[in-house]
């Protein structure tokens, strides 16, 4: 299944095209180096969070890490759970 960050890159990449053909047919010059660099900031990660340790959240106060450093809550020192 397509991930979010797919399909927006995917619309952004169509949209900045969009954009850039409009701008070279108004002001006949080319503009896609204008817009289209901008592109790979909207899809930081297209493989998901596959690859991501899961989030531990405190019970307590609600501290969330993904960082595998943290087994206690810096916090409040309770035990981070899954």
């Amino acid at each position: 299944m397509i991930g979010s960050r797919t399909v927006t890159a995917a619309a952004g990449l169509l949209a900045s095209l969009a954009v850039s053909a409009a701008l070279w047919w108004y002001f006949d010059t080319l503009a896609v180096f204008l817009v289209v660099p901008f592109v790979p900031f909207l899809s930081r990660r297209l493989g998901g969070d596959e690859d991501r340790p899961p989030a531990r959240e405190c019970p307590e106060c609600g501290f969330r890490t993904r960082s595998p450093e943290f087994d206690y809550c810096p916090r409040d020192g309770r035990r981070l759970g899954e």
